[in-house]
């Protein structure tokens, strides 16, 4: 399967999420490759802080020049990170994906901007329709603040995007993670940030798990 994350906003954690969605699939003894389509280039980064550190499972990360049909069809599982600042990486992309996975802040800025996203995908010639899945990504971790739960309702009526349930939340432990080169459920593997990650995995990857 191939799967883009994207969004047409920076700082949403499409990075944090595909390099901790890797290390689960590598983990799982998947056939995975990443690719980093973005010039920003954080994801190629995190993956040198892993290998520096010697953390194993090594990830297999490519550039752009991976996306290719020949390319895409030499791993049972693709995750590609895609950014802006590319659009041509993303059309292309976004030709040759099964899905798209949207990491979504609870933002009304963040919506609006997932339904352009959404308009954006639809506009790419293929030969059937990508599936587009939309979770909470970032939520406050306080029950009082109304915006995490408004902004899953929001997301929930946006057409042509399927809303997923399991959420992150803004946790620490997901930025210092990353910055080690390690995944949040092995930094702290009992951790709420951990559980959080594995209900996503879960629900992104069922047919993994029976």
């Amino acid at each position: 399967m191939i799967t883009v994350v994207g969004s047409l906003k920076g700082g949403s954690g499409k990075s944090t999420l595909t390099f901790n969605l890797g290390v689960w699939l590598a983990m799982a003894d998947v056939d995975v490759q990443l690719i980093d389509a973005d010039p920003q280039a954080t994801l190629s980064d995190v993956t040198e802080v892993r290998v520096e550190e010697g953390f194993e499972p090594v990830l297999v990360v490519r550039d752009r020049d991976a996306l290719t049909p020949e390319g895409l069809a030499e791993h049972e599982e693709t995750l590609i990170d895609i950014g802006t600042a590319d659009m041509d990486a993303v059309r292309t992309a976004l030709s040759l994906c099964d899905r798209v996975v949207v990491p979504v802040p609870p933002s009304q800025a963040d919506i609006w901007s997932t339904q352009r996203f959404a308009r954006l995908v639809r506009s790419v010639e293929r030969e059937r329709p990508a599936e587009i899945i939309g979770f909470i990504n970032r939520g406050d971790t306080h029950h009082a603040v109304r915006e995490t739960n408004e902004a899953a309702a929001a997301l929930v009526s946006l057409p042509d995007v399927r809303y997923i349930k399991p959420r992150l939340s803004q946790r620490t432990v997901f930025r210092r993670s990353f910055s080690e080169g390690l995944a949040v459920f092995e930094l702290e593997p009992r951790g709420k940030g951990a559980k959080e990650f594995y209900a996503l995995a879960a629900a992104l990857f069922p047919h993994l798990l029976s």
